[in-house]
């Protein structure tokens, strides 16, 4: 009996870096957790222990915290690339790194009306994400860039129905004509091309996304998805390619007819059930 290493990849996972711009008064924040991921010539590092081509991911984590200072001026994509770039470019036995980051985002203090210059309350939970695969070198490099936004968590009181389904002799759920729909999605875009802004394209793309869910009357959340990531599409003309992932975060209307009050409570789609699992978990994606 033989064996072969069919596919490796080692990295240094969830570096929380926070840098603080200074050179004002106002000063400004950035909050990543960085994730690197490197492919190359290691199999020896797995077969005979030989770790002479092995970066360790020790330096991986230092060199995201170095890049923070040396390329954190530009957009969060940016600095990914300049990250991901220098370990293939870099790094002899580096064939191909990934970069993935998530962003946590910090609104400014308000204080007597006007936003305080050092101090910021966390949003959440949502959370702008990234991932830069480079991958090669010269005429055979490829880059690709995918963003997007995790946990939006986002509830519609009406607008949304889901009735006609199949049904056998298991089936219980009730049709509804009028019912809350609430997920926390996960979409992610994938570029064809670098678009001028960055930080301009993650912000039509996610209003995209919110004012969609928001407007369009729903059927179902699959329905929902679908239209999600056309307007996704319609929105950054540089993306090709949507991914969506959505758990239904079911409300049922409480049942107030077991109570024996009387006159008995009415209950008109106003007070319900917030019940976290089981949950429905629908996925799609959307190509140009």
């Amino acid at each position: 009996m033989t064996y072969r290493l069919s596919a490796d990849q080692y990295g240094k996972a969830e570096s929380h870096i926070v840098r603080i711009y200074r050179d004002r008064p106002r000063h400004e924040i950035r909050d990543l957790t960085v994730t690197t991921a490197l492919q190359g010539d290691f199999a020896d590092a797995y077969v005979t222990g030989d770790q002479g081509k092995v970066l360790p991911t020790d330096t991986q984590k230092n060199t995201a915290y170095a890049y923070a200072k040396l390329h954190g001026d530009g957009t969060v994509e940016q600095y990914a690339l300049a990250l991901a770039t220098h370990f293939v470019d870099g790094i002899e036995s580096v064939r191909r790194a990934q970069v993935d980051l998530f962003v946590d985002a910090w609104d400014r203090v308000v204080v007597d009306g006007a936003e305080h210059d050092h101090t910021w309350v966390r949003r959440g939970p949502e959370n702008r994400t990234a991932r830069i695969v480079v991958e090669g070198e010269g005429g055979t490099r490829s880059v690709t860039v995918t963003g997007g936004v995790k946990d939006l968590v986002i509830l519609k009181s009406t607008g949304s129905e889901f009735q006609g389904f199949l049904k056998d002799e298991f089936t219980t759920l009730g049709e509804t004509d009028d019912r809350i729909l609430a997920t926390a999605i996960d979409a992610t875009w994938r570029f064809s091309r670098f678009p001028a802004d960055w930080d301009a394209a993650y912000a039509a793309a996610r209003q995209a996304v919110v004012a969609t869910f928001a407007t369009r009357y729903s059927l179902a959340l699959q329905q929902t998805l679908w239209q999600i990531g056309g307007a996704v599409l319609d929105a950054v003309p540089e993306v090709d390619t949507v991914t969506l992932r959505a758990p239904n975060k079911h409300h049922f209307a409480y049942d107030f007819t077991r109570f024996a009050v009387q006159p008995p409570i009415a209950n008109r789609n106003e007070v319900f059930h917030a019940d976290d699992r089981p949950y429905g978990l629908i996925e799609a994606t959307v190509t140009r």
